[in-house]
């Protein structure tokens, strides 16, 4: 099955019989799965709720709008329940405090699903730029983007998303065990300079405006993304009925630039 987001889920059974023979793949089908998106910010509450869809068949990115769903705010007893709107996203303009526990709850058809979470507070964006760095086949821009760790002792952890043009290019999960003097830094390549070379999904073009979005995430949230960039749908972040997905409490920030190749530096 598969379905859409970062969230990814399959079955499959591999027979083999003799290592001189061609792989015997067989997947085996199961009943779509339960797919729950949901975060909590400073401007309220976003939750997607979706189907797996099985390998065989076309993506369906449908969102479910016949589902339940409430926020209860451990920490002052206040309770929201989310409405769907238009493009089928469950919402509540309701903030999320810094400090506060919350438990997310979806039903639907019967079933149930929870998952906690504790509101994390801001991180700050201390510095974001591009640079040429030069490989063997060619010159790649660098994006770099710094920001300070929120950890006065012990592991803390981020989710360091990338868009381009307000759609997302690429994500990362992070821990400050890469910290140096206080700040972290998240480094990745992006377009090659020779753009007819380059795959369609990884080229930045003159005048792209190119955001980093820093999240600070639980210890359990990042063990979730690290499972999904290894292909995995990592460990269940609901209780109840079984389902995939993730339900995070956070503060983001971000920080923009625009591409702009000829201006450049190169690092030696």
């Amino acid at each position: 099955m598969k379905h859409t987001g970062i969230l990814t889920a399959c079955t499959a059974a591999i027979a083999l019989t003799a290592c001189e023979k061609e792989l015997d793949f067989r997947y085996t089908p199961i009943a779509p799965l339960t797919v729950i998106e949901a975060e909590l910010t400073p401007s309220g509450a976003k939750v997607a709720v979706s189907l797996t869809t099985p390998m065989d068949e076309p993506m369906d990115r449908t969102l479910l709008t016949d589902a339940t769903v409430t926020l209860l705010d451990l920490t002052d007893g206040t309770e929201c329940t989310l409405t769907p709107d238009t493009d089928g996203l469950y919402t509540s303009a309701t903030p999320g405090i810094t400090g506060h526990d919350y438990t997310l709850t979806v039903e639907r058809r019967g079933q149930q699903y929870t998952a906690n979470a504790t509101m994390y507070p801001p991180t700050e964006i201390t510095d974001m730029e591009f640079s040429w760095i030069r490989m063997p086949y060619d010159h790649v821009a660098v994006l770099q983007c710094q920001y300070r760790d929120l950890a006065a002792d012990g592991i803390r952890c981020y989710w360091v998303k990338i868009y381009r043009n307000g759609k997302i290019y690429c994500w990362a999960e992070q821990d400050n065990r890469i910290a140096h003097n206080g700040i972290c830094t998240y480094t990745t390549m992006t377009t090659r300079k020779d753009t007819d070379k380059e795959d369609d999904d990884e080229i930045l073009y003159d005048g792209d405006k190119i955001t980093c979005t820093v999240c600070p995430v639980s210890q359990a949230m990042h063990n979730y993304l690290e499972a999904l960039q290894n292909n995995s749908n990592g460990p269940a972040l609901f209780a109840g009925d079984r389902c995939l997905g993730y339900f995070i409490a956070t503060s983001p920030v971000s920080a923009s630039v625009i591409f702009r190749p000829d201006d450049l530096p190169l690092q030696e």
